[in-house]
């Protein structure tokens, strides 16, 4: 009797952690079908990157190259809700970028990300022209989306334009972040400018493996935001 009542006790205790260890198992399938769930009904957002032809990717084989894009891939490798909106125009001035955003922002915009003034730079535009332009295109969408979260790529021009201009220049884009309450990514070019091998043959634009680095360097500062 004691070795019937002993096997019972035993089969009732097998069954019971059985059951518990099936119970947290369900739970836990429950909790990641929740996550899935919820990540597929996250309505969507857009970032709209805004910038001259290192944002369009000039020279690059293919528009999958261009350092949005990269950032794309970064974004749907963690299941974040986030489109990424090319707006980048090869030879785009800031004063032309005054008067082209407001036709892009007729699409919503959640992230805004400024990278625009290198080609100003280059022509040796006022820098008080370029700040003024930049600010420009900041209030406009600051007006459209009051909301929006807003970055700022910093550029730089070669010393060949004169130290006193290189130096007012730099200086634009933290001044505006500041003053905007944006964040700054200090250098676009960080670790790609005058490295022969990351640019192309003009030693202006990057090449597929310079895209990636510029990527990293913008999604350091964008991935806190999203």
């Amino acid at each position: 009797m004691r070795k019937v009542f002993s096997c019972l006790c035993l089969i009732l205790t097998i069954t019971f952690c059985g059951c518990g260890n099936n119970t947290k198992q369900t739970a836990n399938a429950e909790k990641d079908t929740v996550k899935e769930a919820s990540a597929k009904t996250s309505p969507q957002k857009n970032i709209l990157f805004f910038g001259n032809s290192l944002t369009a990717g000039y020279g690059l084989d293919d528009p999958d190259q261009a350092f949005p894009a990269v950032i794309q891939q970064d974004i749907d490798s963690l299941k974040l809700p986030y489109k990424v909106i090319n707006g980048g125009l090869s030879g785009e001035t800031t004063s032309d970028g005054k008067n082209r955003i407001n036709w892009l922002l007729k699409q919503h915009v959640d992230v805004f990300v400024l990278e625009l003034g290198a080609n100003d730079g280059l022509r040796g535009i006022p820098v008080s022209e370029t700040e003024v332009n930049l600010q420009s295109i900041i209030d406009q969408v600051k007006a459209k989306y009051p909301q929006a979260k807003m970055i700022l790529t910093g550029m730089q021009v070669p010393p060949n334009m004169g130290g006193m201009y290189s130096g007012d220049f730099k200086k634009i884009f933290p001044r505006l972040a500041k003053k905007n309450n944006m964040a700054l990514v200090p250098f676009l070019l960080e670790n790609v400018a005058g490295i022969r091998d990351l640019n192309q043959k003009d030693g202006i634009h990057p090449t597929e493996k310079g895209a990636k680095i510029v990527a990293q360097n913008v999604w350091v500062v964008l991935k806190g935001m999203l």
